[in-house]
């Protein structure tokens, strides 16, 4: 019978502190909150290298950047597509193609922004003795030029054709190099310094002069891009018959109607890259231009204009207008965003929504597959990006997408 009976066990329970358990689960939760933020940070993006690690010493940063860029090392003659955040140094050069623009920040602080099919070539880039000199070529395109406040010691020079032109504090300049001769200068604010064969001259704010086969012309005021009017930034014209609609351009002369000619460009990509445009009309006499057959979808349009002088102002901002079929106004959705970083301000954009469905972002654009999922390549510094979907009606649906959280924080 004894054996038979349950066998009992004691066990003497040890007395603990209430002081002790309340710092084992502080212990554990900070310690949750830490992993978890660190994993957070990790997806996010926060550890990663934003730029090159060997990057020589008093190199310029390319900051942020949008379609082709390239930078053709000067050491290795090596040609490298701009993927990220990185370096020029002195000797690089910089080659941006028709989709393509680039934004440099220079060791002394003025910002460079390298426009659509440009060359440009750093020369220098030191700092010695506490002053920064920055030296710069314009081979080809345009290229503007915002300096801040710069010590006494700080040279600032941009060379276009046979002329060095030394910025001086707080100037906004344009230069448009026109081949191997020379180009234009423009400055909206500030002054530049321009020497050509020993001779200096100053050419101030709001003022305009070029340069050609050594010699400056003399300088004019600063002419404002034409004032478009029609069609309306950002109208919707319905396309009643199927057939295509006819678009009547119109625009204004900022400066009370001296323009010679007119230059007009319209195209299905904000970038105007080359094979979007639809009209590259120059030599327009009057104040107007019209299209005709122009089917569902988006479009945008500028206008420059030449004074009987000579001078040809800057592109105005671009404005667009999209064409939309008959009952058209159809909302778009979109789901299943991500955000991928790759690295400085670099992303892959993707999410799901009709099959077909164009996306554009940032200057680029792709078609969401069969499925409806699409991935798009994207460069901004921005905590937001701007994403357009569209169809072939022309209806439009614009997403605000966050690129810490790959969240769509609002609609447009």
């Amino acid at each position: 019978m004894e054996e038979n009976k349950y066998r009992k066990f004691y066990v003497e329970w040890w007395h603990i502190r209430k002081s002790t358990i309340i710092g084992l689960v502080v212990l554990v939760v900070v310690s949750s909150a830490v992993g978890g933020g660190v994993w957070w940070a990790m997806k996010n993006n926060w550890f990663a290298q934003a730029t090159d690690i060997e990057m020589p010493k008093d190199a310029a940063r390319i900051v942020s950047f949008e379609g082709q860029v390239r930078i053709i090392r000067a050491q290795t003659r090596e040609t490298i597509l701009v993927t990220r955040e990185t370096y020029v140094a002195a000797g690089d050069t910089i080659q941006t193609q028709s989709d393509g623009r680039a934004i440099v920040q220079m060791i002394d602080g003025s910002v460079y922004s390298v426009r659509p099919n440009s060359t440009v070539v750093v020369r220098d880039s030191t700092s010695i003795f506490g002053g920064k000199n920055v030296r710069v070529r314009v081979n080809d395109g345009q290229l503007n030029v915002r300096t801040n406040d710069q010590p006494e010691d700080t040279k600032n020079i941009v060379e276009l054709g046979e002329s060095e032109n030394q910025l001086q504090p707080k100037t906004d300049a344009s230069f448009n190099a026109d081949g191997a001769n020379g180009g234009e200068i423009r400055i909206s604010r500030g002054g530049v310094e321009t020497t050509i064969g020993g001779d200096k001259t100053v050419i101030g704010e709001n003022e305009y002069a070029t340069v050609n086969n050594g010699k400056l012309s003399d300088r004019e005021k600063l002419l404002a891009p034409p004032r478009p009017i029609s069609p309306d930034n950002s109208a919707q014209i319905t396309d009643v018959s199927g057939n295509g609609v006819t678009v009547n351009f119109s625009w204004n002369d900022a400066e009370g109607g001296n323009a010679a000619s007119y230059y007009l460009q319209v195209a299905r990509n904000p970038q105007f890259a080359s094979d979007s445009i639809l009209v590259d009309r120059s030599s327009i006499s009057s104040h107007e231009f019209r299209l005709t057959g122009l089917t569902p979808g988006t479009y945008y349009w500028r206008v420059k204009s030449t004074a009987k002088s000579g001078q040809t102002t800057n592109w105005n901002d671009q404005w667009k207008f999209t064409v939309i079929k008959r009952g058209g106004a159809v909302n778009i959705e979109a789901s299943s965003w991500t955000v991928e970083p790759l690295g400085g301000n670099v992303f892959i954009v993707g999410g799901r929504t009709n099959p077909g469905m164009l996306v554009r972002a940032m200057g680029r654009q792709t078609y969401a597959g069969p499925d409806g999922s699409f991935k798009l390549q994207i460069s901004t510094p921005s905590a937001e990006a701007f994403v357009e979907i569209g169809d072939e009606r022309g209806n439009r649906s614009g997403f605000i997408l966050s690129m810490r959280t790959g969240n769509v924080t609002g609609r447009y």
